[in-house]
């Protein structure tokens, strides 16, 4: 057995392994004899077969698998003795050698194989990375208290339709009858939206479905029917308004402050307005930490300033997800792909270098948190804590979910490393121009 290294560059290189008869006939030999032990024909008893019949029926699949372990092992043992860290793993050359299976003797594999670049990075206290915060002004924080109580306000009975409200209303077109449907005035076309604000009980006007409930799954929910029955429907309607109804906000009473805030938090709306502006100000700081996160990303990318085999890396991913991504559809996508394995590889280098570890304990906590969210954006903002360790433990019970968690954990001990060691430029900004720096 022969293993030749051509080092193309820096970064990439090819392996040739040459093996010839003296290699594989031996490993080829128990492997014929693997199959004659287990080999059931008829007229034969179980491992008794003639070897020639076994060879006939199993020498091309014993030759193949025979080479491919020794080239497995040659090429594994090459990357260990060279200490090589290879990127994504290696491939066959694009031009291989042609092999005489049926002939065999002499065997050539090519593979291209691609090493991680060397990394030198250092953060000090020299580096300087912007840190914007947001000042909590009187009307962002009348907005905040507003929306708040909204979301815990409910349906009532209303005069005149406004642009968020709701009618009850019947439809009429021929003998079809709709009745009791909830019309939603925030999901109209804006274009027709504005002959509905104002409608009061008892209001008829004609309506055309089509133009005015531009979504079908809308349409479809106030007729009570399946998308694909919307055909069958008359475009043209008459709508009689049964009732209005418009979000009321809720009272300021304590059982509004128990549901926003969790039983006793605050007692009266002064403690109210507290817990609002400590909010919006903890909403505020994760919105610095989140574009701390992107501008620490960029700044240590751009100073690493690491170089990647494109070319290689291009065919890998195609390689790797079974080619289905067209080479167009990657390059498409790979500068992001590049700066995201870039990153990578920068924090497993902070990681290491400054001997941070993830425990069990880090990574459950930000399960637990992961779950609070997805039980917050229903609105539910106080879980029992049992519920959050239950939801959390089933989102670890998912491979592909743990291995997200972790990743999380990994960015934000890293970063939070960064930003203790590099200078941060503070700035005042504004949430508008916050928002737009992140969009």
């Amino acid at each position: 057995m022969k293993v030749t290294k051509n080092q193309v560059d820096d970064l990439n290189m090819n392996v040739t392994i040459a093996l010839d008869k003296n290699d594989w006939a031996e490993p080829r030999k128990k492997k014929l004899n693997e199959f004659r032990r287990t080999a059931d024909i008829r007229g034969f008893r179980r491992g008794m077969a003639p070897m020639g019949l076994i060879e006939k029926l199993h020498g091309g699949q014993a030759l193949a698998e025979a080479v491919n372990t020794l080239v497995t092992d040659a090429l594994n043992g090459f990357i260990e003795e060279n200490k090589l860290n290879v990127l994504g793993e290696p491939l066959p050359s694009e031009k291989q050698s042609d092999n005489n299976w049926d002939n065999p003797d002499v065997f050539t594999f090519d593979f291209d194989l691609a090493v991680a670049p060397e990394l030198n990075l250092t953060v000090t206290a020299d580096d300087k990375i912007p840190y914007y915060t947001v000042t909590v002004t009187k009307a962002a924080l009348e907005d905040y208290r507003h929306g708040l109580l909204k979301q815990f306000g409910q349906l009532e009975s209303g005069e005149a339709a406004k642009e968020d409200d709701f009618v009850i209303a019947d439809f009429v077109s021929g003998d079809q009858k709709i009745e009791g449907s909830y019309v939603s005035l925030r999901s109209m076309a804006d274009d027709v939206k504005k002959e509905f604000v104002g409608l009061k009980k008892g209001d008829t006007r004609p309506v055309d479905i089509v133009k005015s409930f531009p979504n079908e799954a809308d349409r479809a929910a106030m007729f009570h029917v399946k998308k694909e029955e919307l055909e069958t429907l008359p475009t043209e309607w008459t709508m009689t308004v049964n009732d209005v109804k418009t979000f009321v906000d809720a009272p300021l009473t304590q059982q509004t402050f128990d549901q926003i805030f969790g039983e006793g938090a605050c007692k009266d709306e002064a403690e109210f307005d507290a817990k609002v502006k400590e909010r919006l100000q903890e909403e505020y700081a994760r919105e610095s930490d989140y574009r701390f996160m992107i501008d620490a990303k960029e700044y240590l990318i751009d100073k690493a300033a690491i170089q990647l085999p494109d070319a290689f890396m291009k065919r890998w991913i195609k390689f790797a997800n079974d080619d289905k991504f067209t080479m167009e559809q990657i390059e498409a996508e790979y500068d992001l792909f590049a700066k995201d394995f870039r990153w990578n590889m920068i924090r497993t280098k902070i990681m290491k270098d400054n001997d941070l570890k993830v425990g069990k304990d880090e990574v459950m906590k930000q399960a637990m948190s992961m779950a609070a969210y997805q039980f917050a954006m229903y609105g539910m903002n106080n879980v029992p804590e049992e519920h959050l360790t239950k939801y959390a433990e089933q989102l670890l019970a998912d491979r592909q979910q743990a291995e997200r968690i972790v990743e999380k954990v990994e960015d934000d001990m890293a970063l939070t490393w960064v930003r203790k060691t590099a200078t941060l430029e503070k700035k005042k900004i504004s949430l508008e121009k916050m928002r737009e720096l992140t969009k």
